[in-house]
């Protein structure tokens, strides 16, 4: 399958490695970087703080053996990665972090951060069980304040109300414009490969200035437009449109994605945390509460986590309309108990909405691999 689109995705499959490149020079130059793993945490916080937060490694079965000599087998991979590279320093982000940040999201992590703590310094932050709660606002808006006055404390940082509303601001473009480059995949066909679009957005999180974020995805949208028009669309006509779902799937893009596209499909939406569910919602600049605005914000991410988890239930209705799925397909990564568990109620969403369904268990080994590729073979025959 010949997979053409303009040479500016190449750019972002080498942004991860310029990326270290990069941090080790902010470094030199004595800036401060704070390594994160999870789209709850509150990143205009951190730029108002003038430290440049850049997203860990755990996408890769390479270190899980490490990770194995202190943590359980049967743990989530992307927490047994996270760790593994940590612990053996084949992260350079790691390496490089002045500070790492966590998030109780899940159990897994919450303890995993407690053993990370013994080798670089961690701040956790801890979230409300479920965002409809009454009083779920008022502590994560408390949560984010001690955040703030913490990162003044230990870093001399001098976080006013104006830097908020300005790193809210920067934000919301980068926001914006992943979103419209994810909403080109409506088209019909759409004009990039889902395997494709995703580097492009995983990429885009490795460049650490937000200025060159803003316009490298500006140009990357422009050339899939102006190639679309030229009628250079790499995707047939008839493709089959899959909408996906459930865990990160970084570490098994290529036996989920890959193989979806490689049999014929081709992947239109990702509500995962590196897709659409982490970027559509919006700080309200103008508030009068700037924290309290992102607080809103990152508290309305409809992760598994939150119960109930209504948000994430409505924004898959709406993608699933919007972008024309022929089927959803749920990824959950092993021993994800939030996901594996409300997997069932996507499932029912699924039947009521008539679109077929498929929820897939893996971990970040190929040993399943022929396996998957049967059953998605399977799924797509049948749409």
């Amino acid at each position: 399958m010949v997979k053409s689109l303009p040479e500016q995705f190449e750019e972002f499959s080498e942004a991860r490695r310029n990326g270290f490149l990069q941090v080790k020079q902010i470094k030199e130059e004595g800036g401060l970087i704070a390594g994160i793993f999870c789209t709850f945490t509150p990143c205009e916080i951190l730029d108002a703080a003038g430290i440049i937060p850049v997203s860990l490694c755990g996408m890769s079965n390479e270190t899980v053996g490490a990770a194995e000599a202190h943590l359980p087998k049967n743990l989530c991979p992307l927490i047994k990665s996270s760790y593994g590279f940590a612990v053996t320093d084949k992260c350079p982000y790691t390496y490089f972090s002045d500070l790492i940040v966590g998030e109780t999201t899940c159990d897994g992590k919450k303890k995993m951060y407690e053993l990370l703590g013994r080798i670089k310094e961690v701040y956790v932050l801890h979230l409300p069980q479920g965002s409809d709660c009454d009083y779920a606002q008022e502590m994560w808006t408390q949560e984010l304040r001690r955040f703030i006055s913490y990162l003044e404390d230990r870093f001399q940082a001098d976080i006013t109300e104006e830097k908020l509303r300005q790193a809210a601001h920067i934000r919301n473009q980068e926001r914006a414009l992943r979103c419209s480059l994810m909403e080109l995949q409506r088209l019909d066909p759409p004009p990039m490969w889902g395997y494709q679009l995703y580097k492009a957005l995983e990429g885009a999180g490795f460049r650490l200035h937000r200025e060159e974020i803003l316009q490298s995805l500006e140009q990357l949208k422009g050339e899939v437009v102006k190639a679309y028009q030229r009628g250079e669309c790499p995707v047939p006509s008839g493709a089959k449109r899959i909408l996906i779902t459930g865990c990160p799937i970084g570490g098994v893009l290529e036996k989920t994605v890959g193989v979806i596209e490689d049999l014929g499909g081709v992947v239109v939406c990702f509500e995962n945390c590196s897709g659409i569910k982490a970027a559509w919602q919006m700080v309200d600049e103008g508030a009068e509460d700037i924290v309290g605005a992102i607080a809103r914000r990152y508290l309305n991410i409809g992760c598994s986590v939150m119960t109930p988890n209504r948000h994430r239930m409505e924004l898959l209705a709406k993608l699933a309309e919007d972008y024309r799925a022929d089927a959803i397909v749920e990824i959950v990564l092993q021993a994800c108990h939030t996901y594996a568990v409300e997997a069932d109620s996507v499932c029912s969403l699924a039947d009521e909405l008539k679109i077929p369904y498929l929820k897939i268990e893996a971990d970040y080994s190929t040993s399943d691999l022929e396996q998957l590729r049967t059953r998605m073979e399977a799924l797509l025959e049948m749409l």
